[in-house]
């Protein structure tokens, strides 16, 4: 049929000569949907004869397949939080609240929408490598230090979120904010420290006082990010001076094991010469007192000496010979006596004669009867050297 027939839009004729009007169909759902939400139905034309009229249960059906929808878009809102996970609800793109974790619900889309960010989950970030510490990135392990020396340092950096709102609103890229701000913290406490104290005496303080600034400036920056811990994975001179440096620490290293040989030789030989000189002291002290006191002893005896001389000075004078005698007889076991006027050396076996005195006397009959020739000589000996004694007595008598 010609789209310019005049009988196209007559109502007579469009049960048999023509496809349905689509105007028409779409005006009487409306009104349909005005009758079951209470609405009142247009009266710009007649509902008899239309198609969904005729249906039986049509408007019913509609309906349920309204109410089935609504109950779909209202489940949509339903959410589970999981354990170490947090919930941020916004509408239309404004944040909130902060759900815990638990079965959650909020006004489905497009009102409101909903993000889940997992807290307790250990993020990482690597400075100077990726994956491994032989793939470097020179741009950011190159670090300069207080001693104007270069070093290689790779680190890493483990952090958590302690406030996913701040975390997801305040910054645009935290991830890159937490590798921008380590690489800086890190950059000034290397630069403030001598090369040496950073490659092997502070390598666990530099870690720490990072970590304290890298927390600071990260609170500062409102990240919502908590810093759990900074690893030093390797720090090295670069490596085109590491020949250069391993001479200069085996240098270094030599020096110190000299130094350590002679504070050793130090601590062995000083102690021994203070010790020794000590003792020398000492010694010259105790010698000093014993010389002195020999010397006061003997002038106290002399002036004794001198006080009984002058009383009886012939007794006196045989006193001190007798004592002198005494003192030299004692140290010697041998005497020869050279007799004036004779041609013949008078010879006294003391110690022998010492040895018999020592002897014990056994009184028995076998004694007293053997013949007395053997105790002649020592009598005689005696008598001798009494005699020279004597004359030695008077010669020397004035």
């Amino acid at each position: 049929m010609a789209w310019n027939d005049p009988q196209w839009g007559n109502r007579d004729n469009r049960k048999n000569s023509g496809p349905p009007d689509l105007d028409e169909i779409w005006r009487k759902l409306n009104q349909k949907l005005n009758g079951m939400f209470g609405g009142k139905s247009g009266g710009g034309g007649d509902d008899s004869g239309g198609p969904a009229s005729n249906l039986p249960g049509g408007g019913n059906l509609i309906g349920l397949i309204v109410g089935a929808a609504v109950l779909v878009w209202l489940a949509s809102g339903f959410y589970i939080v999981d354990t170490g996970q947090r919930g941020i609800v916004l509408r239309f793109g404004k944040y909130i609240e902060t759900t815990e974790p638990g079965p959650r619900w909020h006004l489905p889309w497009p009102i409101e929408s909903r993000e889940v960010v997992n807290v307790d989950q250990v993020r990482t970030v690597e400075i100077g490598y990726r994956n491994s510490v032989k793939s470097k990135v020179l741009k950011e392990s190159l670090m300069l230090t207080d001693d104007e020396n270069i070093i290689d340092l790779q680190f890493a950096v483990q952090y958590i979120l302690k406030d996913p709102k701040d975390f997801l609103f305040v910054n645009r890229a935290p991830e890159d904010t937490v590798l921008q701000v380590a690489e800086t913290a890190m950059r000034e406490i290397v630069g403030k420290n001598k090369m040496d104290y950073v490659l092997y005496e502070g390598r666990a303080d530099i870690a720490a006082r990072a970590k304290a600034l890298m927390q600071d400036i990260l609170d500062r920056y409102k990240t919502g990010i908590s810093v759990s811990q900074v690893t030093l994975q390797n720090i090295q001179p670069p490596e085109q001076v590491q020949a250069a440096f391993d001479d200069a620490v085996k240098a270094g290293q030599d020096r110190e094991r000299l130094k350590n040989e002679a504070e050793a030789y130090s601590n062995d030989v000083v102690p021994r010469a203070r010790g020794l000189a000590s003792r020398l002291k000492e010694e010259a002290e105790g010698y000093k007192l014993a010389v002195i006191a020999n010397a006061e002893g003997e002038a106290s005896r002399f002036s004794q000496i001198l006080a009984e001389y002058q009383k009886a000075p012939q007794v006196t004078r045989q006193r001190l010979y007798l004592d002198t005698m005494q003192t030299v007889m004692n140290n010697t076991s041998k005497i020869v006596v050279d007799q004036k006027g004779g041609n013949s050396l008078l010879y006294l076996p003391l110690d022998k004669l010492q040895q018999i005195v020592s002897q014990p006397y056994a009184g028995g009959p076998d004694t007293l009867a053997q013949p007395a020739a053997p105790a002649t000589p020592p009598a005689m000996t005696d008598s001798r050297m009494r005699d020279a004694l004597r004359s030695r007595d008077r010669e020397d008598r004035p």
